[in-house]
Formats: structure tokens, sequence, C-alpha cells
């Protein structure tokens, strides 16, 4: 479920109405009447749950769905007659996951700032929390002692911010746990959505995004970058992890502790980062890529495939440092016409 804290629950609302709301058909109309509560991955699908399925090799793990029902294709349906599988609730579209997303808009909605006060009566701070001119902050908010909140800056509804922190002008903060002794500089923007997009048949649409940011304990994040939330579950940044201005972390990326991040770089969404890794200015990581504890990631550099632990890896695509080198100089050699000699 998403966190109350961040999220409205809309529901319940019936599968005849999903299914008229976003264009899909009843595999079994008599499904109609049953109840969907929220909106959920397919791989954490329960009972009330609505959920979809676009990758037909996932194709088993339907078989684990109890009393929650998925958007799928016809085709993909079909399949699982063939295979002779229990029967499950189905919901057959062209477009799963622009259909799912239809479903999930009807079931959540972001809590947005109530009311006309800047401050929100509703809201926590402790004693020693400095606000500056123009802060805002929202219903729910918490805000520790001993943080300094810079002019413009705006806590959304929700948010938790530990003690001592610094939060800089025209920084934004929302779906979002923040920790202790955070530094987060001017411009920068805490669990906006991720970038999630879907075909559908009218166009393209957004994906709801229903997860959270966590920052933990002494992270700094710098001016003008960007860590956005979850896409169902957390983004999470490791203790002590210092990033840089203009960096950009996507969506359930999970980066470990006492991590640097030089400007420019990108982590592309559901990336799992080890403790002590390093990058360097404008690199860049494909998703759902694991770069392991310690390795180095040099500027400039491309990474479409998994990191070991403790290697620097360099260039485009990424490889490791010395095999870089190694082609570099050969390179060098032929477009200097010296030597004949092929790589070792």
């Amino acid at each position: 479920m998403p966190d109350p804290r961040f999220f409205e629950d809309l529901g319940p609302a019936t599968l005849a109405e999903l299914a008229s709301l976003s264009g899909a058909r009843l595999a079994d109309p008599a499904d109609g009447r049953h109840l969907i509560s929220h909106a959920a991955p397919l791989e954490s699908a329960g009972a009330g749950a609505i959920t979809f399925l676009s990758d037909p090799r996932r194709l088993a793990d339907l078989a684990g769905l109890e009393g929650a029902a998925c958007f799928l294709r016809p085709e993909h349906a079909a399949q699982i007659q063939a295979q002779g599988q229990a029967a499950r609730i189905l919901l057959l579209t062209s477009h799963p996951q622009a259909a799912w997303a239809a479903a999930a808009r009807r079931l959540h909605a972001p809590r947005r700032h109530d009311g006309a006060q800047h401050v929100h009566p509703d809201s926590h701070l402790e004693e020693g929390v400095t606000l500056s001119p123009g802060v805002v902050v929202g219903q729910g908010a918490r805000i520790g002692r001993g943080t300094y909140l810079a002019p413009g800056a705006t806590i959304g509804p929700g948010v938790a911010v530990g003690r001592d922190c610094r939060i800089g002008a025209n920084a934004v903060i929302g779906f979002a746990l923040v920790g202790d002794r955070v530094s987060i500089h001017a411009g920068a923007v805490i669990g906006e959505a991720g970038f999630g997009a879907a075909g559908g048949p009218s166009g393209v649409v957004d994906l709801p995004q229903l997860g959270r940011v966590i920052l933990q304990d002494g992270v700094t994040i710098g001016a003008n970058s960007c860590v956005d939330r979850g896409a169902f579950g957390d983004t999470t940044i490791g203790e002590n992890t210092k990033i840089d201005n203009l960096v950009h972390v996507a969506h359930n990326v999970r980066l470990g502790r006492n991590c640097v991040a030089a400007a420019f770089t990108g982590i592309s969404g559901s990336t799992v980062v080890g403790d002590g890794v390093a990058f360097g200015g404008k690199a860049g990581v494909a998703d759902h890529l694991t770069v392991g504890a310690g390795a180095q990631i040099g500027a400039s550099a491309s990474v479409f495939k998994d990191v070991p632990a403790g290697e620097t890896w360099t260039g485009f695509p990424a490889r490791p440092l010395k095999r870089w080198l190694r082609e570099t100089a050969w390179l060098s050699r032929k477009a200097g016409g010296r030597g004949t000699k092929g790589l070792e």
C-alpha cells in the first residue's frame, strides 16, 4: 500500500468500474463486483490489489496472485488457459501498463498542501527550528530540533525531516523521510515523480509514482540535484553519502553508504549501488544494474553492465580501466601510424 502520509486513499472501486475507466475487458464478467482497494506491482500484489503484467516471461508469477486482479494482454491470458493454470481475476487489454495507470489514479492521489497558511497548523516543529521568510510546511510534516530552512524552502505534506539539518533556499522536499544532519542545498528537489511512461490507445501516458525517498543520516544533496521517489517502493540514499550539484538519482535506486557522486552524474531507475562507490563527473549508469561496493566509475563513463566490487571502470561503454587504457593506447598508435601489433 502507498504510504498514507503521502498518498490519499480513494478506494475501493469495483473491477467493473476500473475496467470501464481503463478500457479493459473482464475475462469473466462475473468478477465485475470484486472490490479493489489499492494498486501494486506484480511481485507484491495481494488481496484487494490491482496489478499488471506486460512481460510474458513473468506469466508464472500469476500463480501467486490470491484475491488480486491483473491487467494483461489477451494472448497472454490464452497462454495461461493453454497451460491449464487455475482461473485468475484477469482484465484483458492491449495496453496493460496504461490501463493500470488509469486504475492507480482512481485509487490513489498524492497529498497536496492543504489550506492557505504557509506553515500548516497540523505540522509539528520541535524547539529550535529556524524558518526563514517564504518557507512552506505542509500538513502532517515533522521537523526536528536545530534544523534550518532557508528562504523559499518547501516541505511537503507528511514529510519528516530530522534534527540539525540544513535545507537550502527554494529546495523542495516531498514524499520523503529525511534523517539527522542532512544538508540539502539550494534548488534541490527531493521526492518528485520519477520518469515512468507507457503507450496507451491515445498516446503516451504517465505512470503514477507511488513510492518514497529515504535520506539517511549525514547525507548531502547538492544544488539543483534531483532524487526521484520510488515508482512503488523507496529510493534510498545511504548514510554519509555526498552528492554534488546537478546530479540525478532516478526512482527506486538504492545508493549505499559513504558514496560520492560528482556533478552531472545520472543513475537510472532500480540500480543498486554498494557502499563506498565513487562516480566521476558526468558518469551515467543504465537501469536495473548493480555497482559493487568500493567500485569507482570514471568521469563521463557510461555503464551498461554490472560492475564488480572494488573495480575501476571508465569509457563508453564503460569497461575495466586497464582494458580501456590498453585499447586507447592501441587506437592512438593506429591513428598515428606507429606499429601494427594488435591488441594483446
